[in-house]
């Protein structure tokens, strides 16, 4: 269970977040809405790792699996689909694979796979 406690954040002197509080179960897709500077992306960047909260902290499981795009696209001649498509590491074996398997079934599986 990812577990996120009294998560305050300050930027510049300014609380983004304050307090902020939930704990989601194994396997839980989940997506944040609110308007904009309502702290969705800074929430994100402090459970990923990337941005210290000022206070509370963060339970992640060991081996849970957490999807996090930045806002800004990297530079490159690579446009924002094929940066995200290249992360899924599974598909890019899988993709490889089905261009060289003879063997009927594990072409299947592949595809079945594929289309998850």
């Amino acid at each position: 269970m990812l577990n996120f406690s009294n998560i305050t954040v300050r930027l510049g002197g300014t609380v983004i977040l304050d307090g902020a509080t939930a704990a989601l179960p194994p396997g839980a897709r989940v997506g944040m809405i609110g308007r904009n500077g309502a702290g969705k992306s800074t929430l994100m960047k402090v459970i990923a790792g990337i941005l210290e909260p000022d206070d509370g902290s963060v339970d992640m499981p060991r081996g849970a699996r957490l999807g996090y795009i930045a806002q800004e696209a990297p530079a490159g001649q690579e446009s924002p689909l094929d940066t995200v498509l290249a992360a899924d590491v599974e598909r890019a074996k899988l993709l490889e694979e089905a261009d060289t398997a003879t063997d009927p079934q594990r072409i299947g599986e592949i595809h079945e796979r594929l289309n998850m």
